[in-house]
């Protein structure tokens, strides 16, 4: 928890608050006091507080990652090519996820919510559908809190035909209990797919609730359009190829959409209507996510840098095709929001993080722009949506706790890290009956 009377001066910074109604600054200053913004403004003088120098650089809100299967952090680019949603299913589920202990939910989970702050992210909604038991939620949100992150931890059953749900939904009582009250980084709803028996539970312990919603994979009912059923609660992620009745069913119930443009570009889930797009054009604010290590990193530059290219990719497409009336090209601003304010949206903390303002959590990063790579700054949201890279994150603060610092992450031994996750990752090859061919196989081979 913050000292209450600590103070952080970001001095000399360009100043993007990402909100309406605080103007960005050319050339300003960002008073933080305990966990949150006291002021900002042009040379505000303080005298009993740390100075960051933050002379070329931008200071801005931290990123937020909408959709992350943090649990999967041990199986980094173990899939880089899948395009099978079934047979990634089959290896990360059935094989590896199976053997799955506590001590490897907490590996996982720490390795990717470490690299996520390194990346300048500092709120992620954890999708786990691989709540195995109640020892590997406890680890989980145990590994989140270490950290020093901000999440919504989604509680969701195991994919595997092995494990058990017998703890669930009822678990979601004490979890509640124990994470969802005000003081805590750390929240927990509810990764509930289409079960409304469970949503019902998750509902009445005023969570959120989470649904992976593929067209092609699942449709909705009509039980779905009863009063109440739908709302600001829900967050629906990928949302591909739907009909336009669901698509007008969710603007009207208010319900969070998120979208993943890597991942829902690597399984061909998404086609040219967009799902983005699709949601704009019904009046919803998409937020975007990683989805998953097995093929990427933890990097919302990629996930920023793929939303750009394929929206108007997909509209050009359209437009030269000869269709009327198709969305205009998106621009960085849109995308930048999709990063930051969106996502706070989606995780219910819109009022709390996602944009700089004096009132909110202290939720910030400080971007250095005098790289070769960066440097001049001629649009700031242009740079920071299409230049910037992990290297130019050189402070992460959450909740006023100064998280990385010149580029390095602070209180984290990555030495004892890297040994650990190893011995996880080679335990859980060795369980499952996997071998690891680093340069030939897209997947590990199975041992006969």
């Amino acid at each position: 928890m913050s000292n209450p009377k600590h103070r952080t001066l970001f001095k000399g910074g360009t100043i993007l608050t990402m909100d309406k109604k605080a103007p960005h600054f050319g050339i300003g200053d960002l008073l933080v006091e305990g966990d949150r913004i006291a002021a900002i403004g042009a040379n505000i003088a303080v005298d009993d507080a740390a100075v960051i120098d933050a002379s070329n650089s931008i200071v801005m809100p931290g990123l937020v990652d909408a959709h992350h299967h943090m649990w999967l952090g041990v199986m980094r680019r173990m899939m880089p090519n899948v395009d099978d949603l079934f047979a990634y299913i089959d290896f990360v589920a059935e094989g590896l996820g199976a053997h799955y202990r506590p001590l490897d939910m907490y590996l996982s989970t720490t390795l990717t919510a470490l690299a996520c702050l390194d990346a300048g992210i500092t709120t992620v909604i954890d999708a786990c559908h691989s709540s195995r038991s109640p020892e590997h939620t406890d680890a989980a949100l145990d590994a989140l809190r270490d950290s020093g992150i901000r999440a919504l931890h989604m509680v969701g059953a195991a994919m595997d035909k092995k494990a058990s749900s017998a703890h669930l939904p009822e678990d979601l009582k004490r979890l509640a209990g124990k994470w969802n009250q005000g003081g805590s980084l750390v929240h927990v709803g509810l990764f509930g797919q289409l079960n409304l028996d469970w949503w019902k539970v998750a509902h009445s312990l005023d969570m959120r609730i989470l649904t992976e919603f593929i067209g092609d994979l699942a449709k909705l009912g009509p039980e779905f359009a009863e009063k109440g059923v739908l709302g600001s609660h829900n967050i629906f992620n990928h949302c591909t190829r739907i009909p336009q009745e669901t698509w007008r069913l969710f603007a009207d119930a208010g319900v969070n959409v998120t979208i993943n443009p890597r991942s829902d570009a690597l399984f061909g889930f998404d086609d040219d209507s967009f799902a983005y797009q699709q949601a704009i054009d019904h009046g919803l604010t998409p937020a975007i996510g990683i989805d998953l290590d097995t093929a990427f990193g933890s990097d919302m530059f990629g996930e920023m840098h793929a939303l750009f290219t394929q929206q108007r990719s997909a509209m050009r497409y359209r437009k030269f095709r000869g269709e009327d009336n198709v969305p205009s090209p998106i621009i960085v601003e849109r995308v930048l929001e999709a990063a930051t304010v969106n996502g706070a949206g989606a995780a219910g903390l819109d009022g709390v993080v996602g944009s700089l303002a004096p009132g909110k959590q202290a939720d910030i990063i400080m971007v250095r722009a005098d790289s070769v790579a960066v440097l001049p700054v001629n649009n700031v949201v242009g740079t920071v949506v299409q230049a910037v890279e992990r290297s130019d994150i050189d402070t992460v603060m959450v909740a006023g706790e100064i998280r990385k610092r010149s580029g390095k992450l602070i209180g984290a031994d990555l030495i004892k890290l890297t040994a650990d996750v190893t011995a996880s990752r080679d335990y859980l090859l060795e369980r499952s009956g996997h071998r690891l061919d680093q340069i030939g196989a897209s997947i590990p081979t199975k041992v006969a």
